[in-house]
Parts: structure tokens; C-alpha cells; sequence
């Protein structure tokens, strides 16, 4: 097998392969991939690339023996050393006598469970609580048990080296962050797009003192969020309404927020997103956007992420996205570059899924464990390389009419 698959880069194999009889080949020094039997090969025929792999691994035909992040790190190196090509006539025909010597031409295994399988019009209200509800109604036990105590599902704001300074308290610090460049006060009626569990709502109108209206598609999150403001009290203060972005009315609001919600939204969609947050938001009041992005010259997502992290993810570069916004009314007031500190919120969560990993299959199941396992070692490792980005845009509607952003 070995062969086959260098043949696709240049240089030395970047891997070294274990087959389901035992056997080796490969650099001793390189990554191992253990190849537990042929319907692994069968995924990749089926769709060759990144998708054939990535279901190879989440239905458990192929592993990487150590660290993950490393090995997939090692590999990428590897790529952007050597490169990739086209393998030459006659390796074609050596890999195809080798498929069927091994037996692995036949019928493509079944594929993931946890694969989305999304259906009709892109970016119909339909379509879009589908993809939300793939990802984010997989149960609130899952995201309880991988994030911290204030359930926040974005990148944290890492302000300490210290070794008592947790994932809570990066959360925290985010939260607080968001809370002061919106300048909510007593009373402040903030707009949260994209709620998730509720961990800026909550923590605006505790520690803020504001009134909250969160906004999700998610069945599950809603129900979640006004639990958690009953518990604490905030069941006054906090109102979470079950809509898309383009439903939402009312206001005008004191300020708006939408926080990793942005990457979900199409490229035509955006303008829309844009002119909303326009409309919704009080003249002279401030929007604040927290939202990934991709190198100019980078993928972003993949199709990995897209079947079973984010489906219908649309990721562009951080200038196009200020350029829409700006193209919306809104005045661009400054930028804060987080890159970094994902590196961190990633490892965090995913040394939580390692440490507790048989736990964590008992709860989501071995296909959905071992798809969380490639998305946050790839997800760090995507951010730590600069082929993922993500930043807060502070941006703030123009006081008169007319001035122009």
C-alpha cells in the first residue's frame, strides 16, 4: 500500500503504514497510520482526498498510533515541503493491481452515522435549522461535558499564563471583553444573533445588568438558555426566541452581538446579515461580530468540516467580511486579531475529550467521539498554522443618517 499512497507526494512517504496483517513499510521516524482492514481502502476509492479519510477514520478502519495533532502537523509539513502531484501512468497501474490484489475493489462501506446529510435549497430557513440542529442538537450533556462551566462554544480571550487559570476563566475574560466594547449598562437592551448555550446572554445581564433578547435555531439551546436564566434568576432580563437572523424584528437594540454565528451564513446571505444588524441596532449604538476566517489563499473549512462539523460553512477572508459589513451601513471601529488564543480553546477542549475519552464515547457514541477527536486536533492545529483565523469586529452604526461608512 505504501507505494500507492506516496506516490501522491513528492519526496519521502511522510507516513508509515501498518496493515491489517501486521505488516509495516515506511520511514520509522514518520507518523504511523494503522490500516485495520479494507474497508478503509474502500472509503478513499470511494472518495479519494480528505472525505474518504476523514470517514476511514470516524467509522474506526484507520488510526494514527500517538498524538494526533503531531502526527497530522508532521504530515502537513511534510506537504508544504515536498508538495503534491499527479501520479505518473504507471503508478496508476501498479496502484490499481495493487487494490485488487488486496481485495479492496467492492462495495463502499456504509458511510458515518454522524455524516450530515443535508437536503434542498441552500440557505432556506429549513436548510439552515437542519445544519444548526446537526451539529448543536447533539445533545446538551455532549457540550456540557467538553466545555466549561459557562458553556460558551467559542474562541475563549487568554489573559494569564498562570497555571490556576482555567478555561473558565478565558470564558470569562471573552465574555467581559465583548460586554465592554458594546459599553452595556444597567438596562441596556443587547441583541444576541446565534446565542448558543446562552453564555454572553447570561453574562451580560448578571454581570451587566443588561436585558437580553438571544436569538438561535436550536431547539435544544433555547430550552437550555431559559433554564439556566430561571435558575440564576435572570428569567426577567433574559428573552430567547426561536428564529433566523432574517425573522428577527423589534429594537432598535442598544447593542447587537453575534459571535461565531457569521461563518454559517452564505455569501449572498451576508448582505442581508449585514443590513440586519444595521437595521436592528440604534443609531450610534454598537454591533460587535466575533467570526473566523480563512488565509486568502487557504480552503478554510474542507470537506471534513463541512459533511460533519458545519454544514453549508461559508468561510471568506477577514477584509471581504469587513467589506460586507461596511457594505451594510455599519462603521468599522476596530479589530482584534484571536488566532492565537483558538490554538488554546481547541487544545483545552480536546484535553478534555483525550483524558475522559472513554467517558466521552459512552456519552456521544465511538463514530461521534472519534469525529470530535479529528475535528479539534485538526481545528488547532488549523489555527496554530494561520490557515484559520478569527477576530472581533467592533463596528457601530453612524450616529446621522447621513454619514456613510
Amino acid at each position: 500500500m505504501l507505494p500507492a499512497a506516496a506516490s501522491f507526494v513528492d519526496g519521502p512517504p511522510p507516513f508509515r503504514i501498518r496493515a491489517w496483517d501486521g505488516s509495516e513499510a515506511g520511514p520509522d521516524d514518520a507518523p504511523l497510520v494503522i490500516v485495520h482492514d479494507r474497508d478503509a481502502l474502500r472509503h478513499v476509492l470511494a472518495r479519494p482526498g480528505e472525505l474518504g479519510l476523514a470517514r476511514a477514520y470516524v467509522a474506526g478502519h484507520l488510526d494514527v498510533e500517538g498524538d494526533l495533532t503531531d502526527a497530522l502537523r508532521r504530515v502537513w509539513a511534510h506537504v508544504r515541503t515536498h508538495g503534491t502531484r499527479v501520479p505518473r501512468p504507471g503508478e496508476w497501474a501498479r496502484t490499481a493491481r495493487t487494490l485488487l490484489a488486496l481485495g479492496a475493489v467492492g462495495t463502499p462501506p456504509p458511510v458515518p452515522e454522524c455524516e450530515a446529510r443535508m437536503s434542498g435549497r441552500l440557505h432556506t430557513r429549513e436548510r439552515d435549522a437542519d445544519a444548526v440542529s446537526h451539529h448543536y442538537d447533539s445533545g446538551n450533556d455532549l457540550y456540557a461535558f467538553l466545555l466549561d462551566a459557562s458553556m460558551a462554544y467559542s474562541c475563549a480571550y487568554w489573559t494569564s499564563d498562570a497555571d490556576d487559570y482555567t478555561l473558565a476563566d478565558a470564558q470569562h475574560d471573552k465574555l467581559d471583553l465583548i460586554c465592554r466594547k458594546l459599553e452595556l449598562s444597567e438596562g441596556d437592551h443587547l441583541l444576541d444573533l446565534g446565542c448558543g448555550w446562552g453564555s454572553l446572554a447570561l453574562h451580560a445581564a448578571r454581570h451587566h445588568g443588561a436585558r437580553v433578547t438571544a436569538v438561535t435555531l436550536s431547539k435544544e439551546q433555547r430550552d437550555h438558555v431559559l433554564e439556566r436564566a430561571a435558575q440564576a434568576g435572570l428569567g426577567d432580563r433574559v428573552q430567547v426566541l426561536l428564529s433566523h437572523f432574517r425573522e428577527v424584528a423589534g429594537g432598535p437594540y442598544d447593542a447587537v452581538a453575534t459571535v461565531e454565528m457569521g461563518e454559517h451564513v452564505g455569501e449572498a446571505e451576508y448582505k442581508i446579515l449585514a443590513r440586519q444588524l444595521h437595521t436592528l441596532v440604534r443609531p450610534g449604538g454598537p454591533v460587535l461580530v466575533q467570526q473566523m476566517s480563512r488565509g486568502a489563499d487557504q480552503p478554510g473549512g474542507g470537506p471534513f468540516i463541512e459533511r460533519y462539523v458545519a454544514p453549508d460553512m461559508h468561510m471568506r477572508p477577514l477584509g471581504r467580511t469587513i467589506d460586507l459589513l461596511e457594505g451594510g451601513g455599519l462603521e468599522t471601529r476596530g479589530v482584534q486579531a484571536l488566532r492565537e488564543h483558538y490554538v488554546r480553546t481547541a487544545r483545552a477542549w480536546l484535553h478534555t475529550l483525550e483524558t475522559r475519552f472513554d467517558e466521552f464515547t459512552a456519552l456521544a457514541g465511538d463514530e461521534r467521539a472519534r469525529m470530535w477527536r479529528l475535528y479539534l486536533a485538526g481545528g488547532a492545529l488549523a489555527f496554530e498554522e494561520g490557515r484559520m483565523g478569527v477576530d472581533q469586529i467592533l463596528l457601530r452604526r453612524p450616529e446621522h443618517p447621513g454619514v456613510q461608512a
